[in-house]
């Protein structure tokens, strides 16, 4: 489905890659509208961002899912979240090991055994009350590691932001076991239910989102920052630290010669 929703997003890339244009006053100057290099597909994007924003999670998604978080218990909730993240670890396990980090894929693979058998079918975090914390890698995470750039940014109804690396990311990781086994009933739940978690943590920055001057600029940006974040395991909201550590000691330096100059004087 992503692949052939991939095609039809780029055979629309003849209107969409080519940026639309605003001519000045005179009538003689064409002016790009959309120049992000990364998003050459922004017009389509940006209506897809509209139905699913506007539409689609205002009159579905969202009702939906604030009724979940007020009729299902939470410790149901709990449950089935477990469930279907336990199902995940042995990918886990892979991509930790494709990039390198052997204690952290073996750290998921004991969760995988240990919660499928003691904590029924990984309805219970018995790896994590041992202290066996998760370790989520995906497979776009893996090719971000080994150098692939993340490619157009893609809008995908009724899933939001993604990019060409992560979605072939997410094909290869629907292919690890026990995926691959799940029944359509199963495997349709299991979406489902972390759709729906996914959407309640997301309650809370709405406003956000509402407040933004260009709402799907805001997501976009929020997006990349976000992918940097896990690909770099957190090293990139480091460097951001170091920067901005390196413009205060600048403006203070720059302070104290000021203070200097007119000591002198």
């Amino acid at each position: 489905m992503f692949i052939i929703l991939f095609f039809v997003i780029a055979g629309l890339s003849g209107c969409a890659s080519a940026p639309d244009t605003q001519r000045n006053a005179e009538g003689n100057e064409a002016v790009d509208v959309y120049s992000d290099p990364k998003d050459p597909f922004e017009s389509v994007n940006r209506e897809i961002w509209e139905f699913n924003w506007e539409v689609l999670d205002a009159y579905l998604i969202r009702p939906v899912t604030v009724g979940y978080v007020e009729v299902m218990p939470q410790f149901a909730r709990t449950g089935l979240s477990n469930a279907a993240e336990n199902l995940e670890e042995p990918g886990n396990f892979f991509n930790n090991m494709f990039q390198g980090k052997v204690a952290p894929g073996l750290d998921s693979l004991l969760r995988f055994i240990l919660n499928s058998t003691v904590g029924l079918f990984g309805t219970i975090d018995v790896a994590g009350k041992l202290g066996i914390a998760r370790q989520e890698e995906d497979f776009g995470e893996v090719l971000g590691v080994w150098g692939l750039e993340t490619g157009p940014y893609l809008m995908i109804p009724a899933r939001g932001p993604s990019d060409v690396r992560s979605l072939s990311g997410d094909i290869v990781d629907g292919m690890y076991y026990p995926l691959t086994i799940l029944d359509t009933n199963l495997a349709i739940a299991r979406f489902v239910i972390k759709g729906l978690e996914a959407r309640a943590s997301l309650i809370p920055q709405e406003e956000q989102v509402k407040q933004a001057i260009d709402d799907y600029a805001f997501v976009k940006n929020a997006y990349f920052e976000n992918l940097k974040f896990k690909v770099t395991d957190g090293k990139s909201g480091e460097e951001n630290l170091e920067e901005d550590e390196l413009e205060d000691f600048e403006e203070f330096e720059s302070l104290l010669e000021d203070y200097e100059i007119e000591a002198e004087n």
